[in-house]
């Protein structure tokens, strides 16, 4: 059997409490949202849907980018 060599990705995920559980939106992944009762389930959640929506664009031989998924924070000096 052919051994598949793993990618580790990194994905920026937010999870907004909706009054009954977290929904989750992923900022690399525009279109993706899943949801959990809790955060343990939330995680979860998110870890399976990055997966599927990575795996579907490699099957259609989609260029994955992750440059779109680093964020910079930084303080800045505003004079008023």
């Amino acid at each position: 059997m052919k051994k598949r060599k793993e990618t580790i990705y990194n994905y920026e995920v937010i999870f907004d409490y909706n009054g009954e559980g977290y929904t989750i939106t992923v900022p690399g992944l525009p279109g993706l949202v899943t949801e959990g009762d809790n955060l343990k389930e939330a995680r979860e959640m998110a870890k399976d849907a990055i997966r599927c929506c990575i795996e579907a664009l490699l099957k259609d031989r989609m260029f994955i980018s992750q440059k779109s998924n680093v964020r910079r924070k930084e303080r800045i000096k505003v004079a008023v």
